[in-house]
């Protein structure tokens, strides 16, 4: 007696291998894809950069689980023919090899399964945004100024090779090579989601060519990353809140490369941040730049106030794991 291998149903609601609550995640996200694809190509949005911009940033977050979506609708279909072959084929070479095929179908199933899951997995609003890339030298003197200089150039190639937009923003130079601190704003594709793990506290030993006896030197830059806020809404601030500065952009050793109070100032009071532009060559820019560096601070801080809050609450929901806190009477 032959046993028949049992088919697939061609729809994804029936023994596709994903739930129902992905599979509609999934169409919705075919969807919108196309419609997206028939935005971009109507005439009478050609002239809204804008408008082109955020359209094509939410297409390139969607390419990849659409094309999956397709790939694995293909698969199935595969599947089915193949197991329909293996049924109802009475030659046992063709039989044997559409087995073989089968498994290799099924694998890759399974396979395209796992990346999807893995690519529906909730992203950071932010990941898709542009940022402002603030480098400060640390511990090491001269030689930290260099090494903030090094990372600079580092992230300024990657970029470059991501296809991102660079500006600089602000940055002080060192009298002896270098930056004591830069910051850059960089545009383009998922730049948060790139660099944001980035942030932190960089270290570099080497010897330095102002070492005359061969010493090895440590020497330390901090690195932070911050997204840059789309909707102002996302955070209120008060005007009377901000103390706003002006004065002389200044270069390598202080001195000034300008005549006007073209460099701006920003703090926010009730929580001291502060942000700062004067490579623009207009207080007006620069006062712009620096309120949306502003706004981008906050958010953050914002956002993690808020994850330490849910962190807490979870954990008070939860517990500690501790056995020392169970009712001993329950």
């Amino acid at each position: 007696m032959t046993q028949k291998i049992a088919n697939e149903n061609i729809s994804p609601s029936q023994g596709s291998g994903l739930n129902e609550k992905i599979l509609d995640k999934l169409k919705k996200i075919q969807a919108r894809f196309d419609e997206i694809s028939r935005e971009l190509e109507k005439p009478e949005n050609y002239q809204n950069h804008k408008f082109l911009e955020k359209l094509n940033k939410e297409k390139v977050q969607l390419q990849k689980p659409n094309e999956l979506f397709a790939q694995y609708t293909k698969l199935l279909k595969q599947i089915s023919d193949t197991r329909d072959l293996i049924n109802n084929e009475s030659d046992k070479e063709i039989k044997q090899l559409a087995q073989e095929e089968l498994k290799d179908f099924l694998k890759e199933k399974s396979f395209i399964i796992s990346e999807l899951n893995n690519t529906l997995v909730e992203r950071d609003p932010n990941d898709s945004k542009d940022i402002f890339l603030e480098i400060r030298a640390g511990t090491g003197g001269d030689e930290a100024a260099i090494f903030v200089g090094d990372l600079n150039k580092m992230y300024t190639r990657y970029s470059e090779k991501q296809s991102w937009d660079i500006e600089i923003i602000n940055s002080t130079e060192s009298d002896h090579g270098g930056f004591k601190e830069i910051m850059l704003k960089i545009a383009g594709d998922d730049v948060y989601g790139n660099l944001k793990f980035e942030s932190g506290v960089h270290r570099v030993q080497r010897v330095p060519e102002t070492e005359t006896q061969g010493r090895v030197h440590t020497s330390a830059a901090t690195v932070a990353v911050l997204p840059v806020i789309e909707k102002i809404d996302e955070v209120e601030i008060n005007p009377s809140d901000l103390r706003i500065d002006t004065y002389r952009a200044s270069g390598a050793g202080g001195q000034h490369v300008n005549k006007t109070d073209s460099a701006v100032r920003i703090t926010h009071l009730p929580t001291g941040t502060v942000a700062e532009c004067q490579d623009g060559r207009s207080q007006h820019k620069n006062k712009a730049q620096a309120m949306e560096m502003l706004y981008s601070k906050l958010l953050i801080e914002k956002q993690d106030k808020q994850k330490q809050e849910t962190a807490d609450e979870r954990k008070s929901l939860i517990g500690s794991g501790d056995r020392s806190g169970e009712n001993p009477n329950l």
